[in-house]
């Protein structure tokens, strides 16, 4: 669920676990970070399962991608896009907002 500057999550499928994912703040000077991707909670999701993203928007025009796997998708208010995925390989893939909110 995109939200003017953060993204809410839920896993639905076996547990009812949910939350927010912030960027990071850039007063935090961590060399490791990089900045305007790294987020204080991350999406973890399994490697070879077929995954299914629902997304939708609780305010305002957002798009949620992923440029390392090609992924691209609005999230409008009061519209369900939905987007299928499979990770074939593990790693830390960086999302990021390719929309001006709005």
């Amino acid at each position: 669920i995109g939200h003017q500057w953060y993204w809410s999550y839920e896993y639905n499928d076996f547990y009812m676990i949910n939350f927010d994912s912030f960027m990071i703040n850039d007063l935090m000077n961590d060399s490791n970070l990089f900045r305007l991707l790294d987020v204080d909670n991350r999406m973890v999701v399994p490697l070879n399962n077929q995954i299914r993203l629902l997304i939708n928007s609780s305010d305002v025009i957002h798009s949620f991608a992923m440029p390392s796997l090609g992924i691209k998708v609005d999230a409008v208010p009061g519209r369900i896009n939905q987007i299928m995925m499979i990770l074939n390989r593990p790693g830390l893939f960086y999302g990021q907002c390719s929309e001006i909110c709005g």
